[in-house]
Protein backbone atom coordinates (compact mmCIF):
# COMPACT_ATOMS: atom_id res chain seq x y z
CA UNK A 1 0.00 0.00 0.00
CA UNK A 2 2.69 2.84 0.85
CA UNK A 3 4.63 2.23 -2.45
CA UNK A 4 1.87 2.97 -4.54
CA UNK A 5 0.52 5.75 -2.22
CA UNK A 6 3.76 7.98 -2.27
CA UNK A 7 3.71 6.87 -6.45
CA UNK A 8 -0.06 8.99 -6.21
CA UNK A 9 1.63 11.52 -4.64
CA UNK A 10 4.58 11.87 -7.18
CA UNK A 11 2.06 11.83 -9.91
CA UNK A 12 0.29 14.47 -8.61
CA UNK A 13 2.56 17.07 -8.74
CA UNK A 14 2.19 16.80 -12.67
CA UNK A 15 -1.88 17.16 -12.61
CA UNK A 16 -3.73 20.74 -12.85
CA UNK A 17 -4.82 20.75 -9.22
CA UNK A 18 -8.85 20.99 -8.89
CA UNK A 19 -10.84 22.47 -6.48
CA UNK A 20 -8.56 24.54 -4.77
CA UNK A 21 -9.99 26.73 -2.26
CA UNK A 22 -11.06 30.04 -2.97
CA UNK A 23 -8.18 33.08 -1.81
CA UNK A 24 -9.78 36.42 -1.02
CA UNK A 25 -7.17 39.74 -0.44
CA UNK A 26 -5.98 40.08 2.95
CA UNK A 27 -7.72 43.03 4.68
CA UNK A 28 -4.18 44.11 6.07
CA UNK A 29 -5.63 47.63 7.33
CA UNK A 30 -8.06 45.21 9.78
CA UNK A 31 -4.88 43.18 10.96
CA UNK A 32 -3.43 46.46 11.73
CA UNK A 33 -6.01 47.37 13.86
CA UNK A 34 -6.29 44.12 15.39
CA UNK A 35 -2.65 44.56 16.55
CA UNK A 36 -3.03 47.76 18.04
CA UNK A 37 -6.81 47.30 19.78
CA UNK A 38 -6.48 43.63 21.11
CA UNK A 39 -9.20 42.53 19.38
CA UNK A 40 -9.57 38.78 18.70
CA UNK A 41 -9.24 37.56 14.75
CA UNK A 42 -7.56 34.53 13.13
CA UNK A 43 -6.08 35.11 9.09
CA UNK A 44 -6.09 31.80 7.46
CA UNK A 45 -2.71 31.72 5.76
CA UNK A 46 -3.08 28.38 4.25
CA UNK A 47 -3.09 24.63 5.24
CA UNK A 48 -2.24 25.04 9.27
CA UNK A 49 -0.67 28.01 9.07
CA UNK A 50 -2.74 30.98 11.21
CA UNK A 51 -2.26 34.37 12.42
CA UNK A 52 -4.41 34.75 15.88
CA UNK A 53 -4.62 38.21 17.30
CA UNK A 54 -6.18 37.76 20.41
CA UNK A 55 -5.39 39.89 24.34
CA UNK A 56 -3.16 42.71 22.32
CA UNK A 57 -0.70 39.48 21.05
CA UNK A 58 -0.07 38.13 17.76
CA UNK A 59 1.08 34.90 17.01
CA UNK A 60 1.47 32.06 13.98
CA UNK A 61 1.01 28.05 14.35
CA UNK A 62 2.76 25.50 11.92
CA UNK A 63 3.94 28.87 9.67
CA UNK A 64 4.70 27.26 6.17
CA UNK A 65 5.72 29.62 3.57
CA UNK A 66 7.14 27.48 1.00
CA UNK A 67 6.52 26.37 -2.50
CA UNK A 68 6.82 22.85 -1.50
CA UNK A 69 6.11 20.50 1.90
CA UNK A 70 9.73 18.35 1.59
CA UNK A 71 13.11 18.75 2.33
CA UNK A 72 15.23 20.87 -0.06
CA UNK A 73 12.45 21.68 -1.94
CA UNK A 74 11.11 17.80 -2.50
CA UNK A 75 7.73 16.95 -1.77
CA UNK A 76 4.35 18.10 -2.32
CA UNK A 77 3.73 21.25 -4.37
CA UNK A 78 1.74 24.62 -3.22
CA UNK A 79 -1.47 24.66 -4.94
CA UNK A 80 -1.95 28.35 -4.18
CA UNK A 81 -0.04 31.39 -2.73
CA UNK A 82 0.05 32.09 0.97
CA UNK A 83 -2.88 34.54 1.97
CA UNK A 84 -0.42 36.52 3.45
CA UNK A 85 3.32 37.44 2.67
CA UNK A 86 5.61 37.17 5.24
CA UNK A 87 6.50 41.04 5.24
CA UNK A 88 2.95 41.86 5.92
CA UNK A 89 2.79 40.39 8.99
CA UNK A 90 2.23 42.62 11.84
CA UNK A 91 4.62 41.90 14.94
CA UNK A 92 4.81 38.28 15.68
CA UNK A 93 5.36 37.57 19.55
CA UNK A 94 5.52 33.64 19.00
CA UNK A 95 4.88 30.88 16.83
CA UNK A 96 3.74 27.70 17.99
CA UNK A 97 4.94 24.35 16.06
CA UNK A 98 2.73 21.19 16.30
CA UNK A 99 5.81 19.04 15.16
CA UNK A 100 8.34 18.25 12.75
CA UNK A 101 7.41 17.29 9.69
CA UNK A 102 7.84 19.18 6.75
CA UNK A 103 4.38 20.25 6.42
CA UNK A 104 4.44 22.38 9.82
CA UNK A 105 8.12 22.89 10.49
CA UNK A 106 8.96 24.69 7.83
CA UNK A 107 12.31 25.59 8.72
CA UNK A 108 12.84 28.16 5.67
CA UNK A 109 10.14 30.01 6.64
CA UNK A 110 10.57 29.67 10.90
CA UNK A 111 14.31 31.35 10.35
CA UNK A 112 12.77 34.18 8.12
CA UNK A 113 9.97 34.66 10.67
CA UNK A 114 12.67 34.87 13.32
CA UNK A 115 15.11 37.65 11.42
CA UNK A 116 11.77 39.88 10.63
CA UNK A 117 10.82 39.38 14.44
CA UNK A 118 13.53 39.48 16.50
CA UNK A 119 11.54 39.56 20.15
CA UNK A 120 9.43 36.89 19.05
CA UNK A 121 9.34 33.22 21.00
CA UNK A 122 8.76 29.78 19.48
CA UNK A 123 7.11 27.24 21.18
CA UNK A 124 7.71 23.55 19.90
CA UNK A 125 7.23 20.42 21.88
CA UNK A 126 9.95 18.33 23.33
CA UNK A 127 13.25 16.87 21.21
CA UNK A 128 12.53 19.78 18.46
CA UNK A 129 14.54 22.77 19.56
CA UNK A 130 18.00 22.24 18.05
CA UNK A 131 16.20 21.53 14.49
CA UNK A 132 15.65 25.61 15.14
CA UNK A 133 18.93 26.24 16.61
CA UNK A 134 20.31 25.02 13.64
CA UNK A 135 19.16 27.22 11.47
CA UNK A 136 19.92 30.08 13.78
CA UNK A 137 16.77 30.41 16.02
CA UNK A 138 18.07 31.26 19.33
CA UNK A 139 14.77 31.98 21.04
CA UNK A 140 13.43 28.73 21.23
CA UNK A 141 11.68 26.95 24.02
CA UNK A 142 10.82 23.05 23.94
CA UNK A 143 7.91 22.29 25.99
CA UNK A 144 6.66 18.75 27.23
CA UNK A 145 2.71 18.47 27.51
CA UNK A 146 1.09 19.96 30.40
CA UNK A 147 3.57 22.66 30.54
CA UNK A 148 2.49 26.29 30.40
CA UNK A 149 3.86 29.66 29.78
CA UNK A 150 2.90 32.94 30.64
CA UNK A 151 3.19 35.66 28.09
CA UNK A 152 1.66 39.45 28.89
CA UNK A 153 -2.13 38.67 29.14
CA UNK A 154 -1.72 35.40 27.85
CA UNK A 155 -1.11 31.82 28.81
CA UNK A 156 0.08 28.95 26.13
CA UNK A 157 -0.66 25.59 27.02
CA UNK A 158 1.52 22.42 25.61
CA UNK A 159 -1.58 19.99 25.27
CA UNK A 160 -1.59 16.23 23.93
CA UNK A 161 -2.74 14.78 20.20
CA UNK A 162 -2.42 11.71 18.63
CA UNK A 163 0.36 11.60 15.85
CA UNK A 164 3.82 10.76 15.44
CA UNK A 165 6.98 12.50 14.19
CA UNK A 166 9.87 12.07 11.70
CA UNK A 167 12.20 14.31 9.75
CA UNK A 168 14.52 12.24 8.26
CA UNK A 169 15.32 8.35 7.73
CA UNK A 170 16.43 7.65 11.69
CA UNK A 171 14.62 9.89 13.97
CA UNK A 172 10.71 8.60 14.07
CA UNK A 173 8.97 9.81 17.21
CA UNK A 174 12.61 10.61 18.43
CA UNK A 175 10.80 14.02 19.36
CA UNK A 176 7.64 15.04 20.78
CA UNK A 177 3.99 16.39 19.02
CA UNK A 178 1.17 18.02 20.34
CA UNK A 179 -1.32 20.23 20.23
CA UNK A 180 -1.87 24.12 21.80
CA UNK A 181 -4.51 25.81 23.55
CA UNK A 182 -3.57 30.38 24.48
CA UNK A 183 -5.66 31.69 26.64
CA UNK A 184 -6.67 34.88 28.68
CA UNK A 185 -9.31 36.49 30.85
CA UNK A 186 -11.16 37.38 27.40
CA UNK A 187 -10.27 34.97 24.70
CA UNK A 188 -9.58 30.72 24.60
CA UNK A 189 -8.06 29.48 21.55
CA UNK A 190 -7.25 25.64 20.59
CA UNK A 191 -5.16 24.69 17.95
CA UNK A 192 -5.14 20.98 16.87
CA UNK A 193 -2.01 21.03 15.31
CA UNK A 194 -2.22 17.24 13.36
CA UNK A 195 -3.88 14.38 14.94
CA UNK A 196 -6.27 11.60 14.62
CA UNK A 197 -9.46 11.50 17.00
CA UNK A 198 -8.59 10.45 20.88
CA UNK A 199 -10.19 10.78 23.93
CA UNK A 200 -7.51 14.06 24.77
CA UNK A 201 -10.00 16.49 23.06
CA UNK A 202 -12.49 15.88 25.85
CA UNK A 203 -10.27 16.10 28.47
CA UNK A 204 -8.79 19.16 27.32
CA UNK A 205 -12.49 20.63 26.74
CA UNK A 206 -12.83 19.55 30.63
CA UNK A 207 -9.71 21.31 31.67
CA UNK A 208 -9.55 24.70 29.73
CA UNK A 209 -12.62 24.80 27.39
CA UNK A 210 -14.97 26.26 26.37
CA UNK A 211 -12.74 27.62 23.44
CA UNK A 212 -13.99 30.71 21.77
CA UNK A 213 -12.45 29.19 18.56
CA UNK A 214 -11.11 25.44 18.06
CA UNK A 215 -8.47 25.04 14.79
CA UNK A 216 -9.12 21.73 13.51
CA UNK A 217 -7.63 19.35 10.86
CA UNK A 218 -9.75 18.03 8.58
CA UNK A 219 -7.71 16.73 5.40
CA UNK A 220 -5.39 13.76 4.56
CA UNK A 221 -7.92 10.95 5.55
CA UNK A 222 -7.20 8.96 2.60
CA UNK A 223 -6.68 5.96 1.98
CA UNK A 224 -7.79 5.08 5.55
CA UNK A 225 -6.19 2.23 6.03
CA UNK A 226 -3.07 4.00 6.56
CA UNK A 227 -4.12 7.41 7.98
CA UNK A 228 -6.81 6.99 10.54
CA UNK A 229 -4.72 6.95 13.58
CA UNK A 230 -2.83 10.14 12.67
CA UNK A 231 -5.48 12.46 10.56
CA UNK A 232 -9.19 13.10 11.25
CA UNK A 233 -11.78 13.08 8.71
CA UNK A 234 -13.97 15.90 8.74
CA UNK A 235 -17.12 13.87 10.56
CA UNK A 236 -14.25 13.10 12.87
CA UNK A 237 -13.03 16.82 13.42
CA UNK A 238 -16.22 17.97 13.63
CA UNK A 239 -16.95 15.99 16.66
CA UNK A 240 -13.11 16.65 17.70
CA UNK A 241 -14.23 20.60 18.01
CA UNK A 242 -17.38 19.48 19.68
CA UNK A 243 -15.69 17.68 22.27
CA UNK A 244 -13.16 20.62 23.27
CA UNK A 245 -16.45 22.40 24.33
CA UNK A 246 -15.92 25.08 21.37
CA UNK A 247 -18.39 27.58 20.74
CA UNK A 248 -16.91 27.95 17.03
CA UNK A 249 -14.78 25.40 14.81
CA UNK A 250 -12.48 26.67 12.22
CA UNK A 251 -11.43 24.37 9.53
CA UNK A 252 -7.76 23.95 8.67
CA UNK A 253 -4.82 21.19 7.19
CA UNK A 254 -6.80 20.94 3.72
CA UNK A 255 -6.64 22.29 0.02
CA UNK A 256 -2.76 23.39 0.19
CA UNK A 257 -0.39 20.36 -0.52
CA UNK A 258 -1.40 17.42 -2.12
CA UNK A 259 -0.87 15.10 1.01
CA UNK A 260 -3.35 12.15 0.58
CA UNK A 261 -6.05 10.64 -2.08
CA UNK A 262 -9.47 13.00 -1.04
CA UNK A 263 -10.18 14.82 -3.50
CA UNK A 264 -8.99 18.42 -3.07
CA UNK A 265 -12.94 20.27 -2.76
CA UNK A 266 -13.72 17.18 -0.57
CA UNK A 267 -12.92 17.96 2.99
CA UNK A 268 -14.29 21.49 3.20
CA UNK A 269 -17.94 19.91 1.79
CA UNK A 270 -17.60 16.46 4.80
CA UNK A 271 -16.94 19.50 7.18
CA UNK A 272 -19.92 21.81 6.83
CA UNK A 273 -22.07 18.86 6.19
CA UNK A 274 -21.09 16.75 8.92
CA UNK A 275 -21.32 20.24 11.17
CA UNK A 276 -24.51 20.36 10.01
CA UNK A 277 -25.37 17.22 11.00
CA UNK A 278 -24.10 17.91 14.39
CA UNK A 279 -26.29 21.05 15.14
CA UNK A 280 -24.09 23.69 14.14
CA UNK A 281 -24.66 26.91 12.64
CA UNK A 282 -23.07 28.17 9.28
CA UNK A 283 -21.54 30.65 11.94
CA UNK A 284 -20.22 27.88 14.23
CA UNK A 285 -18.21 25.78 11.42
CA UNK A 286 -16.04 27.80 9.62
CA UNK A 287 -14.52 27.35 6.23
CA UNK A 288 -12.42 30.49 5.76
CA UNK A 289 -11.22 31.70 2.21
CA UNK A 290 -7.52 31.87 2.06
CA UNK A 291 -6.45 35.36 3.12
CA UNK A 292 -9.68 35.59 4.99
CA UNK A 293 -9.71 36.84 8.67
CA UNK A 294 -12.89 36.78 10.63
CA UNK A 295 -13.20 37.82 14.48
CA UNK A 296 -13.84 35.34 17.24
Amino acid sequence: MTVPFFFRRFMAGFREPEGIPERVEPDLARIRQSAKRGEPRVTWVGHATLLVQMSHVAFLTDPIWSDSAGPAGFGPPRYDDPGLSIADLPRIDFVLVSHNHYDHMDLSSLGRIAADHAEARFFVPLGNADLLRGEGIANVEELDWGDTRKLGEVTVHCLPAQHWSQRGIADQRKALWSSWAVTSSERRFYFGGDTGLFEGFAVIGDHLGPFDLAAVPIGAYEPKAMMFFAHMTPEEAVAAGVATRARRILAMHFGTFDLSDEPIAEPPRRFRAAAEAHGLLQDDAWVLKIGETRSF
